[in-house]
């Protein structure tokens, strides 16, 4: 029996961390958090937790505050 996923026409979505909207996975923009650093993962490959925002500017520019919070819990 095939899972959801494998049924043909499926996209993957995908919940920006900012705003919480949900969207299609290449309509996102997917970065992983280095040590404090953000590297934007342009081929959704890197080896890493991602997260994912949306390719809006109200998003991208709320997104370091997100980082300054998520670093201070992880501490």
């Amino acid at each position: 029996m095939p899972n959801r996923s494998s049924v043909a026409g499926h996209t993957p979505q995908r919940t920006c961390v900012i705003c919480r909207k949900k969207n299609e996975k290449v309509k996102m923009i997917r970065f992983v958090l280095n040590e404090k650093n953000i590297i934007i993962d342009y081929r959704q490959r890197l080896n890493m937790r991602g997260y994912y925002t949306c390719d809006d500017n109200g998003c991208i520019l709320l997104l370091d505050r997100w980082i300054k919070k998520k670093s201070r819990k992880s501490n």
